[in-house]
């Protein structure tokens, strides 16, 4: 029988716990609702054309 990580899951419930209450915290804030890390200023840049590469 595994043996089951009981203080894995109970941090995964706490940091789940955790993230609703800052995204709760920030919607009565105003603030937009972006998780961290996730905001840029522009999109992604595409390589120009001339530069792809197709594998044969």
């Amino acid at each position: 029988m595994p043996y089951n990580n009981y203080s894995f899951e109970k941090r995964q419930r706490d940091l789940a716990k955790k993230a609703k209450k800052e995204e709760k915290r920030l919607r009565k804030a105003g603030a937009p609702a972006t998780p961290e890390g996730t905001e840029t200023a522009e999109p992604a840049a595409v390589p120009p054309a001339a530069e792809v590469k197709t594998v044969p």
